[in-house]
């Protein structure tokens, strides 16, 4: 019986999940440079934010497609994830142009199911689910909308960033309750097999 062989953690996927990781910093660094004057700084924030956001579609496409899912991805991919939006949203907070109530409900969710979701490994993966998705969908796209340069002068754009994002703090909760759930299914399961 021939084995598959093991996956190399120096792999497309891996790599551009680094690259996110590497960019948060240069994100904070470009939107600190700034100084809230709207201009080239920002712009150039946005745009690293807006690939790193992309990256994180990309290297999940390659992942699946290719079959280059390892363990290091599993660990690595949400932690990029968290680092990236939660950057995003404590700038945005830091810069007073997003309430600290929002990005609290939404960075203690993502450190608490992050935390969770290594917790009951022992016992199984929780997936993704639909709803985790469209919360992901939602906080990129009302932190990309609150981080254009227009959105501070612009009341509908603000305003469309506040509603995206409160939708998303929505979701957030929801797929929290969702993934808790699943957690203590897994764990009501492994309590039965053993």
């Amino acid at each position: 019986m021939s084995q598959t062989p093991a996956v190399s953690n120096w792999n497309i996927a891996n790599i551009l999940t680094g690259l996110r990781i590497v960019l948060v910093p240069v994100f904070v660094i470009f939107m600190v440079m700034d100084h809230q004057e709207y201009g080239l700084w920002r712009w150039l924030g946005v745009l690293v934010f807006t690939v790193a956001v992309y990256t994180d579609k990309l290297d999940g496409d390659l992942a699946r497609a290719r079959g280059l899912v390892t363990s290091f991805g599993k660990i690595a991919d949400p932690i990029a994830d968290k680092l990236l939006m939660g950057s995003a949203l404590v700038v945005l907070s830091v810069l007073g142009e997003l309430t600290w109530w929002i990005t609290g409900i939404i960075l203690v969710r993502e450190v608490g199911i992050t935390v969770m979701r290594f917790w009951v490994i022992r016992w199984g993966v929780i997936a993704a689910s639909a709803g985790g998705k469209l919360k992901t969908v939602a906080q990129a796209l009302g932190t990309f909308i609150l981080l254009l340069p227009w959105a501070p002068q612009l009341a509908v754009l603000q305003w469309a960033g506040y509603l995206v994002i409160a939708v998303a703090a929505a979701l957030t909760l929801y797929s929290a309750i969702d993934y808790v759930r699943q957690a203590m299914a897994l764990h009501r399961a492994h309590q039965a097999r053993s």
